[in-house]
């Protein structure tokens, strides 16, 4: 990327038209912000479906962005990400869509663009992880894609397959429930193989399996308790429900367990002592797991298709964030 520090200083805004509900708004608010902290006049860059984010955040690394602006949906922040990825350059993130799920994690301000546009200018930054995952196709062709939250394996993409845009466009998160109505009566459970580096091979019946950076969801779920997204740590969920009423106990898991009881000490006790094992959770750096039957691939909430094999791994500190002054990543942090 070279030294700047002698060059003018450039803020870059990359957004999803479709998604930003007043883009002249964030724009006018990126500017003046720019002329306040005696930035030159930023660059204002659109996504498209030909390019949902990473060739617009490669134009403003050339162009010497000393601070990138994303503003979208979840597949725009991952896009965004993956470019950034290694760049060393803090990457401001504008609540905007429906899940802001890496915002979330990060506990960042989610109702208004404002505090975030000023915090590309003023704030702190933090290097946090960001997962790659390398998915190879049933033709041996292979794909390398960075997540920011998590990536999934059969159910939990097949419903996000299922669900109507519109519905989602409309209904934010809540629209993954009709997503699940419609994948869930023609779902099976399926035999993958897994292996951690440096481990032994496993072999599994799931759902679905998921590669997680952080877990929190929206709603208050809590999919994975106790990760971390600076940690350098993978960690891993395989859903495993026993029978049609299975499911009740993944939902009990999901909700009660994880998201309630585990919040206070007394209920991780009753977690601890109590036998669900509709989910299991493991942790390490690089995973990879493979099927004998292709199964549907999803990287924060955006479908990838079909793979026989995917291999998880976390790159640490690999993403520098910011955010505003003094902001605590995580609650309870030690």
């Amino acid at each position: 990327m070279g030294d700047r520090r002698d060059a003018p200083r450039r803020a870059a805004l990359v957004f999803n038209p479709v998604k930003v509900r007043s883009a002249s708004a964030l724009r006018a608010d990126v500017a003046n912000q720019s002329a306040r902290a005696g930035y030159r006049e930023p660059l204002i860059l659109e996504t498209s479906v030909e390019d949902p984010g990473q060739g617009a955040t490669r134009r403003a690394l050339e162009a010497g962005a000393s601070v990138v602006l994303v503003a979208g949906g979840d597949g725009t922040v991952r896009a965004v990400s993956e470019a950034m990825r290694g760049s060393g350059v803090p990457l401001a993130i504008v609540p905007s869509g429906t899940g802001n799920l890496l915002a979330r994690n990060l506990r960042l301000p989610l109702d208004a663009p404002d505090p975030m546009v000023r915090a590309a200018f003023d704030g702190d930054t933090i290097d946090v992880d960001i997962g790659v995952a390398t998915v190879t196709r049933v033709s041996g062709e292979q794909e390398a894609h960075a997540f920011v939250v998590m990536a999934g394996m059969g159910l939990d993409a097949a419903m996000i397959a299922n669900t109507n845009p519109r519905m989602k466009k409309q209904l934010g998160w809540v629209a993954y429930v009709d997503g699940a109505a419609r994948s869930l009566p023609a779902s099976a459970p399926f035999r993958i193989a897994y292996q951690f580096e440096g481990r032994s091979l496993h072999s599994a019946k799931v759902h679905s399996v998921l590669f997680a950076n952080c877990g929190a969801l929206p709603a208050g779920i809590d999919l994975v308790p106790g990760a971390r997204i600076d940690d350098g740590q993978l960690d891993v969920a395989l859903i495993q429900p026993a029978g049609p009423f299975g499911w009740i106990g993944v939902w009990r898991k999901l909700w009660w367990d994880n998201s309630v009881l585990r919040r206070f000490r007394l209920g991780r006790r009753v977690v601890e002592r109590t036998r669900n094992q509709s989910i299991r959770y493991l942790t390490g750096e690089r995973i990879e797991a493979a099927s004998p039957s292709p199964q549907p691939v999803e990287l924060d909430g955006d479908e990838f298709g079909d793979a026989a094999r995917i291999r998880c791994e976390i790159d640490r500190g690999g993403l520098r964030v910011a955010v505003p002054r003094g902001h605590a990543l995580t609650a309870g942090r030690s």
